[in-house]
């Protein structure tokens, strides 16, 4: 195998984890609002924009991972960098979720500043901080997971859920 594939194939799999959670709980997310909004007439993303979403976010924990402010507390205890990334990827999601939310309404107001003038106006606050809570919570056990994995080897890691994994044929 040569370097390029080499690179493709480890980032390819540094990118998995992240995306298959994050499809994971995006689809979780969705159900709880369709559930929340069950009868107001609001329309829901598909299967299809949610698995784009995930495959975008974890390319994008990968990239912030990246990024040296992200990792800021490698040698401190596990919560200082679990905080961190959780404040920082709930900083992200935030600001998804409401460019999510005034997309829907600049496809009918067709001005951005109307559009965000009446997603502030209209929007039902409880259920877009219910979504808010449950993304932190999520994120916040995705950033456990990942930390615990990166301190003890993704390969212990993985063991310690699903069992002993069969030698590497290196």
């Amino acid at each position: 195998m040569n370097q390029f594939t080499a690179k493709i194939r480890h980032e390819f799999l540094e990118m998995l984890p992240p995306t298959i959670f994050f499809l994971i709980i995006l689809h979780i997310v969705a159900l709880i609002r369709s559930l929340m909004t069950h009868d107001t007439g609001i329309t829901l993303p598909t299967a299809g924009s949610i698995t784009l979403a995930a495959l975008v976010l974890g390319k994008s924990v990968l990239l912030a991972n990246m990024l040296p402010f992200v990792n800021r507390f490698p040698e401190k205890p596990l919560i200082w960098n679990v905080g961190w990334k959780t404040l920082m990827y709930t900083l992200v999601a935030l600001v998804i979720h409401f460019l999510e939310r005034l997309f829907e309404y600049w496809k009918v107001a067709h001005n951005l500043v109307e559009a965000n003038r009446n997603l502030l106006a209209e929007l039902d606050w409880a259920h877009f901080l219910a979504i808010q809570i449950l993304l932190v919570v999520l994120i916040l056990n995705y950033c456990i997971m990942a930390e615990l994995s990166r301190v003890i080897g993704r390969r212990r890691f993985v063991a310690m859920f699903f069992g002993p994994l069969p030698a590497a044929n290196s």
